[in-house]
């Protein structure tokens, strides 16, 4: 799932995107703001992979905005009445320049090129492990990324921005998905239980009903219906009669 957010002093503007946003299903808005001020102090605390942001806005302009930001990862569409602007925008690697009254196809010919983007930077996130036993991903604090030993790992749990690794007694948060982590982990030393959680397979001391108890951790994690089927098949494979 990519995270956007909407910047724009005009409210139609942002009734017309997050319309638009409707037919995509692959992007959430996080959060909309007419204020570019309040929509820094947000990206200050918070993940956001996509940035929509109107160049003329009081107060400060969208290209100051981009100068401003603190988070450099986030790839930004400009939206402007005024098609003036598209070097200058350009000139800051945004990804696409939108020029109002947006048309449809032409706004979801610029979310391909971000989902395009964004996609091959998050598979470029966790290192391909076939014949490693470690990989690194990227953490939540900016520029920082983290050696994750595959033995140590206990489970990983899905939030709502990021997945947290419950590796060898810490816990780490990743800017991941966790599709992107289920398809990364070796499928014969981990399970995915339920939506949120995935466990390694060597870390189960018993099973009690619809419950996965895990060596040396008090979560006891509940199986999901949609994962029942495929968790039991995998484990009475290993079950002696």
């Amino acid at each position: 799932m990519i995270n956007c957010i909407v910047v724009d002093d005009e409210e139609h503007a942002i009734e017309v995107i997050q319309h638009y946003l409707k037919s995509v299903t692959a992007i959430e808005i996080l959060a909309t703001f007419t204020n570019p001020i309040d929509a820094l102090s947000f990206l200050s605390s918070n993940p956001v992979d996509l940035i929509f942001l109107d160049i003329h806005m009081p107060g400060i302009s969208g290209i100051e905005f981009i100068q401003t930001m603190n988070n450099r990862d986030a790839l930004v569409i400009l939206t402007t009445a005024y098609k003036e602007f598209a070097t200058a925008g350009f000139d800051l690697d945004v990804v696409d320049y939108l020029v109002k009254p947006i048309p449809l196809p032409r706004f979801l010919q610029a979310i391909n090129k971000a989902q395009k983007i964004i996609n091959t930077q998050k598979n470029s996130i966790i290192t391909n492990h076939q014949h490693n036993d470690y990989f690194m991903v990227k953490t939540e604090a900016k520029g920082k990324m983290l050696k994750i030993n595959i033995s140590e790992i206990d489970f990983v749990e899905g939030m709502k921005n990021y997945v947290a690794f419950h590796h060898n007694g810490i816990r780490t948060l990743a800017l991941l998905t966790m599709k992107d982590v289920e398809e990364n982990l070796p499928k014969a030393q981990f399970l995915r239980v339920q939506k949120s959680f995935i466990v390694a397979l060597n870390r189960i001391i018993s099973i009690d009903g619809n419950r996965v108890i895990l060596k040396g951790i008090s979560t006891e994690i509940l199986i999901g219906d949609t994962y029942r089927k495929d968790f039991f098949d995998v484990i009475k494979q290993r079950l002696i009669l």
